[in-house]
């Protein structure tokens, strides 16, 4: 039976293969592996158990089948030879190739050069902020290096694994060293983390926001759901009090009374508190002019609750709003009598509500 294993080449780049020989190959181990149009030379990065449950999770595997191509045979010395000669190659490729960029006056970036192992490809990785006409390039490309010439465009987040480095914590980029998949992150991830907003200090070295970012998200959605919003009044022992602030690693809530004073309970006393003196919580504005709060709803929206903020009395219990009854949809009043309501502008000048002539009561 063919064992599964996943292959690492230059870049970071993972394919995976089928070794048709009984014993598995070593880890880490150099294999010559069949590809398209040729041969190339890679490392044993992953075999057994860990391959397959990889070649299911990770962008680059194939889910639940097997890979087609197959890992022809260990490498020898004469090969991984073969293979260091290429690394000074690829860097003579990226900056000829470069200067055919400026000659074509192309809005790219060759980030890196990749030789097959038999030189019988040549795979060049670019980054640009809108498409590129390459055509041209290409043409100049094969004349120059007479061979198949691959152009790629990949993400700045891609360009940064292909390239590693290390991070602000001082460790080897994740994307670069064990995470599977690239998944993007939104500003809204480090809104609800409650950090900072400054792009330079969220940011990582491909200028995106940072890949760890989305690690702990999950626990603060989560332990959050158990904590009341800020900005709410809640109901307590003493009266209607503003939530001001949580704290979900120590499990306390600060709150704001009328007067202005400021007081902390924990979870579980706010708990205690508020089933003793049940009521609805109202939203409230977080320290805006109430229209500011209100931007965006509709007049006819607007609950009684919520036109009250802690600065005003709360209506009673009995108090009600009364309101004019609005017209049908179909241009009738609501009462029925098939009148049809009169505008400013749909009216003619000197007529008045009614059919009566002008002048006569």
């Amino acid at each position: 039976m063919a064992h599964l294993v996943e292959v690492a080449f230059k870049g970071n780049r993972k394919e995976f293969f089928l070794w048709d020989y009984p014993d598995p190959p070593p880890l880490n181990a150099a294999v010559i592996v069949d590809v398209e149009r040729g041969e190339d030379l890679g490392y044993i990065h992953a075999l057994g158990e860990l391959a397959q449950k990889r070649n299911g999770g990770c962008s680059h595997g194939c889910g639940t089948s097997l890979p087609e191509r197959k890992a022809l045979r260990l490498a020898t010395e004469k090969d991984r030879t073969l293979s260091k000669d290429l690394e000074k190659l690829n860097e003579e490729a990226r900056r000829k190739a470069m200067d055919r960029v400026r000659a074509n006056n192309l809005g790219m970036k060759l980030s890196d050069a990749e030789w097959q192992w038999d030189r019988k490809k040549l795979t060049l990785y670019f980054t640009a902020d809108k498409r590129v006409d390459f055509r041209n390039l290409v043409r100049d490309l094969a004349s120059l290096f007479r061979t198949r010439i691959e152009l790629k465009q990949i993400g700045v987040r891609d360009e940064a694994k292909r390239l590693d480095g290390i991070g602000r914590c001082g460790r080897q980029y994740c994307s670069a060293s064990w995470l599977p998949e690239l998944r993007p992150v939104n500003l809204g991830v480090a809104k609800d983390q409650r950090l900072s907003l400054n792009p330079s200090q969220i940011s990582g070295a491909c200028g995106r926001l940072m890949c760890c970012l989305r690690y702990e998200h999950e626990f603060y959605v989560q332990s959050r759901k158990r904590f009341p919003k800020e900005g709410k009044i809640v109901p307590t022992t003493l009266g209607e009090e503003k939530v001001v602030a949580i704290d979900i690693f120590h499990e306390r809530i600060t709150l704001r009374g009328i007067e202005g004073e400021l007081r902390s309970l924990t979870l579980a006393e706010f708990k205690v508190e508020t089933e003793q003196h049940g009521g609805t919580t109202a939203p409230v504005s977080n320290g805006d002019d109430e229209e500011t709060a209100l931007e965006g709803i509709h007049p006819e929206e607007i609950s009684p609750e919520l036109m009250y903020t802690a600065e005003h009395q709360v209506p009673a219990p009995h108090a009600s709003i009364v309101s004019e009854p609005r017209p049908e949809a179909n241009g009738r009043d609501s009462d029925g009598s098939g009148k049809r309501r009169r505008g400013r502008r749909g009216g003619r000048r000197g007529r008045g509500g009614d059919d009566t002539p002008p002048g006569t009561s």
